[in-house]
């Protein structure tokens, strides 16, 4: 894709790029059947993160990172045109700048998300029986610690 894309990161508290972020989690879900979250469940959520996003030049969001600050990321999603472009490493990239581990929950049958993360060196830690709604099982993976976090991070942004 030959548009500019520009990193914006959004604080705490604020809702830029919340209608955004919720139609491109939504467009996903569909697309990947996914489990459907409740709408005010996902927007306090959101506005309680730090928001890391990559918007294009006519204002569409290409793809966003909803982290706490202990680099725990309740959301990631990149908008299907855009993947394959390193959005999504990016994004972790973002959020490890700011903390001391990265870590995350996945559906255990969301086999696109888990070999995201395990392509970046995420490892899993444990397996959670019942952790969605619809009594999904959840991996919780986990990134590593500041040091080698940011070593696996630059060898894989220099690839």
């Amino acid at each position: 894709m030959s548009v500019t894309v520009e990193k914006r990161v959004v604080p705490r508290g604020d809702d830029d790029y919340l209608q955004e972020a919720w139609e491109l989690k939504e467009e996903i879900r569909e697309e990947e059947s996914l489990l459907k979250q409740r709408w005010r469940f996902f927007a306090d959520a959101y506005e309680r993160a730090t928001v890391y996003a990559y918007v294009a030049g006519d204002d569409t969001l290409a793809g966003f990172a909803a982290a706490r600050r202990d680099g725990y990321i309740l959301f990631l999603a990149v908008a299907p045109d855009y993947r394959g472009e390193g959005f999504g490493e990016r994004l972790v990239a973002a959020v490890a700048e700011d903390a001391e581990t990265v870590s995350c929950h996945a559906r255990a049958s969301n086999e696109n998300a888990l070999a995201f993360y395990k392509h970046l060196g995420f490892e899993v830690e444990r397996r959670i029986e019942n952790y969605y709604e619809d009594g999904g099982t959840a991996y919780y993976l986990r990134l590593g610690e500041r040091g080698k976090l940011r070593d696996k991070l630059s060898e894989f942004l220099r690839r």
